[in-house]
């Protein structure tokens, strides 16, 4: 059995995603399951056994429709059995439709459906701490009295020279072993996902008063000046406890200095899914027009937590979905002051003082 699963978001929902291919594997076990994903995502899934290759889906075969046809007519000589489209948008539409696939599974959609050979309905409330991302997920491969028994968490795999190498970088930028050491999500992947830049500074000002722990900060090079901005924002002593010039220089890189912090906190987005799927203590503040429920993985209140602008003001959206305001999300984040974040947080923080 030929199996093509389809995921072509970003990294977040690629490695949530790996949890298909892993249930299909261990459905079928003998099958072939291919993986479709963005090419900005392969790092996250190398070393991953729950797939057996990767396609790559290039950018030219984004942005020239030449490219594309010769995409669809390269899936369609695959001779998939069973396509599983976990995107669920046009291109992937069409991947689906053009692999002539025996099976072909997706989410319901009223105005795509009859594509599939068989649709399933998200689900918007869970079941279980895994999260809607996690079990919508796995109904595209297991019935519904099948799911609890079949959660699954994402991980990460990196190999022990990537784990010994962020070692190696630890210690030379002279970062003790003997305290806390936190990842600090400081920049969305977008301004509608990113905490006001002087309300994250004060949460830093917080984690360093708290723990005393040393901090690195996630960011990209073209990150780099907004990442500075908000270390400007510090007090004096956590800008001592800051290690600015420590960061992955690849994404894999990124994973493995992870993988040696004590948590990740900040903003939600790739890095918190990464942090869970690394088996790494996270604290995760949501934008205010995401839905929590969604994205809250396994959160468990103490390895897992999380906040939301809901939570602490719930009268600023009365019956209204958050993603319903997302156009006044910035207006919303000036409502999330770092006062109703930081009883939580330190609530949280009291496990990792003064330890690793």
């Amino acid at each position: 059995m030929k199996i093509l699963v389809i995921q072509q978001k970003m990294i977040g929902d690629v490695l949530t995603s790996t949890i298909i291919c892993e249930s299909l594997k261990e459905k079928y076990p003998a099958s072939e399951v291919v993986y479709l994903v963005n090419t900005s995502t392969i790092p996250v899934l190398k070393e991953n056994p729950s797939f057996d290759r990767i396609i790559e889906f290039k950018k030219e075969n984004r942005d020239s429709k030449f490219a594309f046809i010769k995409f669809l007519i390269k899936i369609r000589n695959e001779k998939f059995d069973l396509v599983v489209d976990a995107y669920g948008k046009l291109e992937s539409n069409l991947i689906s439709l053009f692999s002539n696939g025996k099976e072909k599974v997706s989410f319901y959609k009223k105005y795509t459906h009859w594509i599939y050979t068989k649709t399933i309905p998200r689900v918007a409330n869970p079941i279980t701490n895994a999260s809607t991302a996690i079990e919508n997920r796995l109904r595209l491969v297991y019935s519904e009295s099948e799911l609890v028994q079949n959660i699954k968490r994402p991980k990460i795999y990196l190999t022990t020279d990537e784990k010994e190498a962020a070692k190696r970088l630890l210690v030379i930028h002279k970062i003790s072993s003997n305290e806390p050491l936190f990842m600090i999500s400081v920049l969305g992947s977008e301004d509608i996902k990113t905490l006001p830049f002087s309300y994250m500074a004060t949460l830093l000002d917080e984690i360093v008063k708290t723990t005393n722990g040393s901090i690195v900060f996630n960011y990209i090079p073209s990150q780099k000046e907004a990442a500075r901005s908000i270390y400007n924002l510090t007090q004096p002593e956590t800008q001592r406890k800051i290690h600015f010039d420590v960061f992955g220089k690849s994404l894999r890189e990124f994973m493995a200095i992870v993988s040696q912090c004590t948590a990740l906190i900040g903003n939600e987005g790739g890095a918190v899914n990464i942090a869970k799927a690394l088996n790494k203590p996270t604290f995760t503040i949501f934008s205010p027009w995401i839905i929590k429920k969604d994205w809250n993985m396994f959160e468990d209140g103490k390895i897992h937590d999380s906040i939301h602008l809901i939570d602490v003001k719930p009268e600023l959206y009365g019956s209204t979905s958050p993603k319903k305001m997302k156009k006044e999300s910035l207006e919303l984040y000036k409502e999330f002051t770092p006062d109703l974040i930081i009883e939580k947080l330190n609530l949280y923080l009291t496990q990792f003082s003064n330890q690793k």
